[in-house]
């Protein structure tokens, strides 16, 4: 609700000031949220931060260890594999999935038929529980492929790729892209319907030829729905868990396991202080990423 103050001076009216006064329903939708916010997770968090400066295993007494638990980490040899793991299947699944959604987006908006058709097809991954993709891709990794590979005479498709230390994490891209291109696609076929048909046709009298027109007015105008798909997916990437946890377990041995994974299992392996040590290392190291994004993106992210 606003209302206007008038300030008098000298009998006559010199200035209207505005004031702006908050309804008090907004009060009654705000506090509650903030306090099952706080409660549900800032408060959980402040007190695994407090344990991660412990011995603690989850339960029973506990002793002060300061920073032992953090100068630890990083000389873990299996902390520093999960976390070159996480962000070298994050930055290769963000290439994936966001080459693949731009170039269904830009097939599924032309005009050719059954489009409506093929964009509910396309979409359906994205409504598949992660872990129920996840085992139905193993049992094709580990049973049809194979039988593929051997029927056409390719040596490294006999053998599974999830038992291959070298490419488990291959199938692992596959899978993780095929559930996230479909949502990466609706914000690309969004950015793509807002994009004026006025350019493109002024393009094709001036002579632009198809990938002229991709390159030099698509890409530039659906720019910011780029970085929103690369930031988001990159987000979600780093916490990748589910998928990982039906296809290989981690394995073979701990070649794909990834940091959410090695700190869930170190949480039920009596290691709680030091993996707790690990997650709020793994926060900070997340907050300085979404703060170089948005430096990054500072003034280039509006939706135009």
């Amino acid at each position: 609700m606003t209302t206007t103050t008038t300030i008098v001076t000298g009998g006559k009216a010199t200035a209207r000031r505005s004031t702006r006064r908050v309804e008090p329903i907004y009060y009654l939708f705000l506090v509650p949220t903030l306090a099952l916010f706080t409660l549900a997770i800032t408060v959980p968090g402040l007190i695994g931060i407090f344990f991660s400066f412990t011995d603690s295993i989850g339960l029973g007494e506990w002793n002060f260890t300061g920073l032992t638990n953090y100068i630890a980490i990083f000389s873990d040899p299996a902390i520093l594999q999960a976390y070159l793991f996480t962000f070298g299947f994050s930055i290769a699944t963000v290439i994936v999935v966001n080459v693949a959604a731009f170039l269904l987006a830009v097939g599924l908006t032309a005009q050719i038929r059954f489009k409506k058709a093929l964009r509910t097809v396309f979409v359906i991954p994205m409504v598949i529980s992660g872990i129920i993709i996840a085992y139905v891709f193993n049992f094709l990794f580990s049973n049809s492929v194979p039988e593929a590979g051997a029927a056409l005479g390719i040596p490294w498709l006999e053998t599974s790729l999830l038992a291959n230390p070298d490419l488990a994490w291959v199938a692992i891209v596959i899978v993780t892209a095929w559930q996230a291109i479909p949502g990466t696609l609706l914000i690309y076929i969004a950015g793509l319907l807002a994009v004026p048909g006025d350019v493109y046709e002024a393009a094709g009298l001036d002579g632009a030829s198809k990938t002229q027109q991709l390159l030099r007015i698509t890409l530039p105008l659906v720019a910011g729905y780029v970085v929103i798909n690369v930031i988001l997916g990159f987000k979600g990437f780093l916490n990748a868990y589910d998928i990982i946890v039906g296809l290989t377990g981690g394995g073979p041995g701990t070649a794909t396991r990834s940091v959410a994974m090695s700190i869930i299992l170190g949480f039920n392996g009596g290691d709680y202080a030091y993996q707790m040590a690990n997650a709020a290392l793994f926060f900070v190291v997340a907050v300085v990423i979404s703060l170089v994004q948005l430096s990054l993106t500072r003034g280039r992210n509006t939706l135009s």
